[in-house]
């Protein structure tokens, strides 16, 4: 079964925060953690939060089962882009020039490994 954290409006631009998603795409649990953990890059604290709430989500929804033996791994993470607020900066001869400062929205669903018994 699987489990979803949503995270909206983070004050990063989306292009800089699906750098750090495409990192853990498809990792399992506890490797993505240990990347996030260590990264230096601007969104990689959020997503680490982010990426807990999805695992104690899904222990919510599976009350009976452990962390430990369910192997979960990253199954989706997608950033799209949130409200943008839009600036003026002061330009040479009396123009303006606008300063979009972008947001974005982080999604990550987490799922067990389904593994076949033949």
């Amino acid at each position: 079964m699987e489990a979803k954290a949503i995270l909206k409006n983070v004050p990063t631009s989306p292009r800089k925060m699906r750098l750090v998603a495409d990192m853990i795409r498809g990792k399992k649990v506890d490797v993505a953690l240990g990347l996030l953990k260590y990264e230096a890059k601007v969104g990689a604290d959020k997503v680490e939060k982010l990426l807990i709430s999805a695992i104690s989500n899904w222990q919510q929804k599976n009350s009976g089962e452990r962390i430990d033996e369910s192997n979960l791994y990253v199954k989706t993470i997608f950033v799209d882009g949130g409200r943008i607020l839009k600036r003026f900066r002061p330009a040479p001869q009396g123009r303006a020039y606008r300063i979009r400062k972008r947001s974005n929205h982080v999604t990550v669903v987490v799922d067990t490994v389904k593994t076949s018994i033949n």
